[in-house]
């Protein structure tokens, strides 16, 4: 049925290409996207923190132990330390705290009254969030670089190392979506990062696996950073090693099914409820 419109008082057709057509999938996406990455560099001092808390750690790690690394059975502790930085470096970089924002101010509903894609709206901030990560990770491997940190994969490792980061970034990312998305709450969103930490420390973030022992090495043997941090150590010190690699390929993609299920059941409740 086509709809009308009034000019000067009569009723005119509207044309039919203008009547809520939806964009599209696609164009949804890039149009979230954008607007999110828009936003990352209209203020980029929000990417400074999660830039110098990496580096912090690895600069602390490194002066103060450095000497103990070496003597408890690892080669080279700046390459083993490395992975830990640029993995701290991606976790909890995400825009859920914009999205907390739309929620509150509105703009998420008028989103969805517009024929908008509704996927569109959480994945178009997930790939910004893995742009503004892969915008993190490069200065951190330059500043590896600097630090005498060297890929024994070479160029093509260096790439494939940031996109494992972004990945596991990503992959993360959907814990705090779906918290934004249930809970509506900055301060709650903000404080979901601090729920990767345990996972950082106990992991092989000192020590190699083989050297741990007891109840730390048991939850190593369990934690997922363990074989992602395995997976890019592999490729500062290995060169290629497919099934290191595959193995954290794996775990990251596990994480990811888990995260996204939630995130995805989080927009469809907060759908039905707007």
């Amino acid at each position: 049925m086509t709809s009308t419109s009034a000019v000067a008082g009569v009723a005119v057709p509207a044309e039919p290409g203008l009547v809520g057509k939806p964009a599209g999938f696609v164009r949804d996406l890039v149009s979230v996207s954008g607007r999110s990455l828009r936003q990352v560099l209209r203020e980029p001092e929000t990417l400074i923190p999660p830039m110098l808390i990496p580096l912090f750690f690895f600069t602390v790690f490194v002066g103060a132990l450095e000497k103990v690394g070496n003597l408890g059975g690892t080669a080279d502790f700046r390459a083993f330390q490395f992975p830990v930085a640029i993995v701290i470096a991606s976790t909890g970089t995400t825009r859920a705290t914009s999205l907390v924002n739309d929620i509150n101010n509105g703009y998420f509903d008028r989103l969805l009254i517009a024929p908008t894609n509704r996927l569109s709206l959480l994945l178009g901030l997930m790939v910004a969030d893995l742009a503004t990560v892969v915008m993190l990770c490069v200065p951190t491997v330059i500043l590896g670089f600097v630090f005498g940190v060297g890929f024994a994969s070479g160029p093509l490792g260096v790439v494939v190392f940031i996109a494992i980061a972004a990945l596991w970034g990503l992959a993360f990312a959907g814990l705090p979506y779906a918290i934004a998305l249930r809970s509506g709450n900055a301060t709650v969103v903000a404080q979901s990062s601090l729920l990767f930490f345990p996972f950082v420390f106990l992991t092989t973030t000192l020590m190699p696996l083989d050297r741990l022992s007891g109840w730390l090495s048991a939850a190593a043997h369990v934690n997922p950073v363990t074989y992602l941090l395995d997976a890019l150590r592999s490729l500062l010190t290995d060169g290629w090693n497919a099934g290191r690699l595959l193995v954290g390929l794996g775990v990251v993609c596990a994480v990811a099914v888990v995260t996204f299920s939630i995130a995805l059941l989080a927009l469809r409740s907060r759908v039905s409820r707007s």
